[in-house]
């Protein structure tokens, strides 16, 4: 395995934990100051909608390290 593929792995595990944060909003990460900022400034489906957006672009970080 070389350092692309591993790379490749971890964006995998970051789009996951992106995925669970946002899909069930645990009260202790929701609340971080940076995500209440985004929820002031973006809403709560718009801060909803950049995490997805957020992990899908880890997931096609992803893909792209796994095939290189």
């Amino acid at each position: 395995m070389d350092g692309f593929a591993l790379l490749g792995i971890l964006a995998f595990a970051y789009a996951g934990i992106v995925f669970f944060i946002t899909v069930k909003k645990p009260e202790a990460i929701w609340n971080i100051g940076k995500i209440r900022g985004f929820r002031k400034v973006l809403g709560e489906k718009g801060t909803v909608l950049f995490f997805y957006t957020f992990g899908l672009l880890a997931i096609v970080l992803g893909i792209w390290l796994m095939t290189m």
